[in-house]
């Protein structure tokens, strides 16, 4: 794909529940390699719009490109996992009851090629298969430094290790972008600093376009490359982050006018 293909395109997206509209003619891309962060007020429609990407929600209108061809909004939830994307979640959702290890293990279930069966004699390559998914778990776990905690029940564990082993689950789909959502809401300085390391490093050292929503404008400002703005479902604003910054109408979104 050529650097000046998006890698993601919406195109005049718009969803309503019931007489509500949630997105009104949305319409922002991706560009590979890219931070991309989303950002409004509570309500602003931020979290619709990456279930629309993912495929939780259908628009009733609009289009969802990735690489200019394929439509995430005709897609199924798992087709699209397939196709190498992976999001965190607002509110944690991890299997509570299974270690850290079991979580991102299962994370692995759309790279697996052997059969039920093959898998439960676990010989030949089922086996091999399965050291090769270990493997990749193993060095996540060791990427996120939480090898402390790769047996412990993650239901157990304190809420911003088990926003890291949400984001390691996402890591072992081996995305090609990445969708954060809020991924250090409820988080404590020293845990904010250690995601935001994280994040970077997910996008430096691995490769993974990321698009990011977060209500931590410093952090935002700081790391992304560009920044779109929604308010009441509308698009109001989208650049470099400088620009944002000194947008009348973003100032008058999160402030109120004087």
């Amino acid at each position: 794909m050529s650097q000046l293909t998006p890698l993601l395109t919406v195109d005049h997206v718009s969803l309503s529940f019931g007489g509500n509209a949630a997105l009104s003619e949305v319409s922002f891309d991706v560009r590979p390699g890219e931070i991309r962060a989303i950002i409004g007020p509570n309500g602003a429609g931020k979290t619709s719009i990456l279930n629309c990407i993912s495929g939780f929600y259908r628009p009733q209108h609009g289009r969802i490109l990735l690489r200019g061809t394929t439509d995430l909004t005709q897609t199924t939830t798992n087709q699209i996992a397939g196709l190498g994307l992976a999001r965190t979640f607002q509110n944690i959702a991890l299997y509570t009851g299974l270690s850290t290890l079991d979580n991102l293990m299962a994370a692995r279930h759309i790279h697996m090629k052997q059969s039920m069966m093959q898998s439960m004699l676990y010989w030949g390559p089922a086996r091999r298969e399965e050291v090769a998914h270990r493997q990749v778990v193993e060095d996540i776990i060791d990427f996120l430094e939480i090898a402390h905690i790769r047996k412990a029940v993650v239901g157990a564990l304190p809420y911003g290790l088990r926003k890291r082993v949400e984001l390691g689950r996402a890591l072992a789909m081996e995305p090609e972008l990445l969708l954060l959502d809020e991924p250090m809401a409820g988080m404590n300085l020293e845990e904010k600093e250690d995601m935001a390391r994280f994040i970077l490093d997910i996008y430096e050292r691995r490769g993974v376009t990321i698009v990011l929503i977060e209500h931590d404008m410093g952090l935002v400002m700081d790391i992304s490359d560009r920044v779109v703005v929604l308010d009441f479902g509308r698009k109001i604003a989208d650049g470099p982050p400088d620009d944002i910054k000194r947008n009348p109408a973003v100032i008058q979104a999160y402030l109120g006018e004087a």
